[in-house]
């Protein structure tokens, strides 16, 4: 991978915002959903707390055949002072049209990349590489291997989370956000074979999730190529703060933004 191309560039730390039932939760593996509060109270402590950008992902939207929420997007993008990813329940390149004039500066695609991968290629070619994003979620199989899944974890594909991501880039995705299901919410770290997989099997961004639980995982994740680290339960149940992430992370030497 030209990890060398993008090494200069300076990392990210992206806070997730999970989003089912008219409101935020997190979980474990895609299970066991707590409620976390509302988006919008979300959205005013993350610009406090000006954070590089923010993600928020309606988890359920592709599963329940729902159109993505633009009511709610147009709502509270008026009020997010950072950019903005939003994903869930996009299935065609009018529904990334109406994100983005609702205010989303990327559109992460997720089952939908899988399903009807044309909406990739149709979508960077329409409105740029760098507004969309291709979220990956991947589990370990029982032989041990990497394996996509897609409507919020639930169906298995037989892909390999690198052989998609390669298949992304060439479509013309801008970026690869590759979530462990099998770490997610567990705070005992980043997937860093998964996300290193991936990272050697592309060129463009790859944003580590799934698993974070302290700065020493972050700087893990940076450390074998990621270019950004989204999070949500360090931040959601600890005192930690991204800006604190960010300090500990410059002070390692890794190239942040304070």
């Amino acid at each position: 991978m030209a990890f060398e191309k993008i090494a200069l560039i300076k990392k990210r730390i992206i806070p997730t915002l999970l989003y089912k039932d008219f409101t935020l939760v997190k979980g474990v593996s895609f299970h066991s959903w707590r409620r976390i509060g509302s988006v919008m109270q979300a959205v005013k402590v993350y610009n406090m707390r000006e954070v590089d950008e923010l993600a928020f992902f309606d988890i359920t939207a592709t599963a329940d055949g729902r159109e993505p929420d633009f009511n709610l997007v147009d709502e509270f993008a008026d009020e997010c002072f950072m950019p903005l990813t939003v994903g869930g329940g996009i299935r065609d390149v009018e529904d990334i049209r109406r994100l983005l004039k609702c205010g989303a500066d990327k559109v992460s695609i997720n089952s939908a990349a899988v399903t009807n991968p044309g909406i990739v290629r149709n979508g960077a070619d329409k409105f740029g590489s760098q507004c969309i994003m291709v979220s990956i979620d991947a589990k370990k199989s029982d032989q041990n291997k990497y394996e996509v899944v897609t409507h919020s974890g639930t169906k298995p594909t037989g892909i390999s989370p690198a052989k998609l991501a390669k298949e992304m880039e060439c479509l013309g995705a801008g970026e690869i956000i590759i979530t462990s299901v099998d770490n997610d919410g567990t705070m005992a770290g980043y997937d860093i074979e998964l996300i290193k997989s991936v990272v050697d099997a592309v060129s463009i961004p790859v944003i580590a999730s799934g698993g974070a639980g302290n700065f020493q995982h972050m700087k893990e994740a940076f450390c074998c190529g990621a270019s950004a680290a989204a999070a949500a339960s360090i931040f959601h149940f600890t005192e930690m703060t991204p800006l604190e992430t960010k300090r500990f992370l410059k002070d390692s030497g890794i190239n942040v933004r304070i």
